[in-house]
């Protein structure tokens, strides 16, 4: 049997937040390993791939990591928009945000906000591919 590498992993339908997702596995860890994973490909694309979407994907990702993250964190704050900050910083900017979410969902309660996030993770990889 082939070796499956991490490009397909998020291809796999049981780790893409999926009603039939593995419930031995940690969503938060799950989270968290799919984004960086996203975030060191779109750090290692070229400018010509981040400038025909990649980048927008990414930053896009970001920012709605970013925003629930802080609407679990503050609520009733009005979130920040996370900036654009250019096309060779999103990775990092991705990967921050992911790390954000996975830091404050953290109460049963939010299982469905990360599957959500997974599952975004896993839309957001596909299209970068």
């Amino acid at each position: 049997m082939p070796e499956r590498s991490d490009q397909n992993a998020d291809q796999d339908p049981g780790r893409n937040g999926s009603p039939h997702h593995d419930p031995h596995v940690d969503p938060r860890a799950d989270l968290d390993s799919a984004v960086q994973r996203l975030a060191g490909r779109l750090r290692a694309l070229p400018q010509r791939r981040l400038r025909s979407g990649a980048a927008a994907t990414g930053l896009e990702l970001a920012r709605w990591l970013a925003r629930e993250a802080q609407l679990l964190e503050f609520p009733g704050r009005e979130p920040y928009v996370m900036p654009d900050d250019g096309v060779f910083v999103v990775g990092d900017q991705l990967a921050l945000a992911g790390r954000e979410l996975v830091a404050v969902a953290r109460l049963p309660q939010h299982r469905g906000l990360l599957a959500e996030a997974r599952e975004r993770v896993a839309r957001a990889a596909r299209a970068v591919d």
